[in-house]
């Protein structure tokens, strides 16, 4: 039998099969290129993780190591760039596809679920690297916040299908639990600042326990219900107010001025900002105020 021609609501319909997977270039080629920043960083923490192995300085990190974890930070931060790029491209172009939403999350499993785990595990939580306390559960820390990582990415996808029926309580544009982007970051930043500081006594001893706490946090927030705000909506022609836009400002200059400690407040600044709006909220609703009549 033969195939039955397309229809003109075969062609108007962007979720039949052969539209709903159409690659298109741009925004797939910034996806890309996430994948391949989060790849070069998983190399890099390998690499990182053999030569302190070898010096056989089991709680000390070389420079030659320490360089290679900041290139894997950094290469981390350049995939959040590519990922920001690959959704505002489509969107400003008009091609979103179902493909472009699985093939961006399967990209972000491994630049910020894999690559921010490894760091951690190889850094801190390894067990050649002489903290007895981590030496039996260390890779399970580690494995929870990748898999904490992929549910909410999966959950994202779920959550957002546009084939799914909506109701109108349904329209708010806030990420649910924490962007497994900003997720990344935060682990990113803090490995920076540790390392910075490990430049003075070549010892991450005093602060080994900053990484393994925080780690699980985010872990958790990852899943949450939490309610994290959101900026793909934000163009050229968004406005804001002016208090907002003076905190805004002064956020992104001492990012710039402090450069990791800028970018550590920033993370755990938002990340604290949707715990507490949530706190505000649920108390609100328990204890709502005199109505009128």
């Amino acid at each position: 039998m033969a195939p039955r021609p397309p229809t003109d609501d075969d062609r108007e319909n962007p979720y039949t099969v052969a539209n709903a997977s159409r690659i298109y270039f741009l925004p797939n080629l910034m996806t890309a290129g996430n994948l391949f920043c989060g790849f070069v960083a998983v190399i890099r923490c390998i690499q990182a993780h053999y030569i302190m192995r070898t010096t056989g300085t089991a709680t000390l990190i070389t420079p030659e190591a320490a360089l290679l974890f900041k290139e894997a930070v950094w290469f981390i931060f350049g995939a959040m760039a590519f990922d920001m790029l690959d959704g505002r491209l489509a969107r400003m172009g008009g091609r979103e596809s179902l493909f472009g939403a699985e093939f961006d999350s399967l990209a972000d499993v491994v630049s910020f679920g894999l690559a921010p785990a490894l760091m951690v595990f190889f850094l801190i939580l390894s067990p050649s690297q002489g903290y007895p306390m981590f030496q039996s559960f260390g890779w399970l820390l580690g494995f929870i916040y990748l898999l904490c990582a992929a549910i909410r990415l999966a959950r994202f996808n779920v959550i957002t299908n546009p084939l799914l029926h909506r109701e109108q309580k349904d329209s708010n544009k806030d990420f649910v639990g924490l962007p497994v982007p900003a997720a990344a970051g935060t682990v990113a930043s803090l490995v920076l600042a540790l390392l910075s500081l490990a430049e003075h006594d070549r010892s991450l001893q005093r602060w080994a326990l900053a990484l393994p706490v925080l780690l699980l946090l985010i872990a958790i927030l990852m899943v949450s219900t939490i309610r994290y705000p959101s900026g793909k909506q934000i163009d050229l022609q968004t406005q804001t107010r002016l208090t907002t836009f003076i905190l805004f400002g002064a956020g992104a200059a001492a990012v710039i001025v402090f450069r990791q400690y800028g970018m550590i407040i920033a993370c755990l600044g938002y990340i604290f900002f949707g715990i507490f709006r949530h706190l505000r909220r649920r108390h609100r609703r328990s204890h709502p105020g005199p109505t009128t009549v």
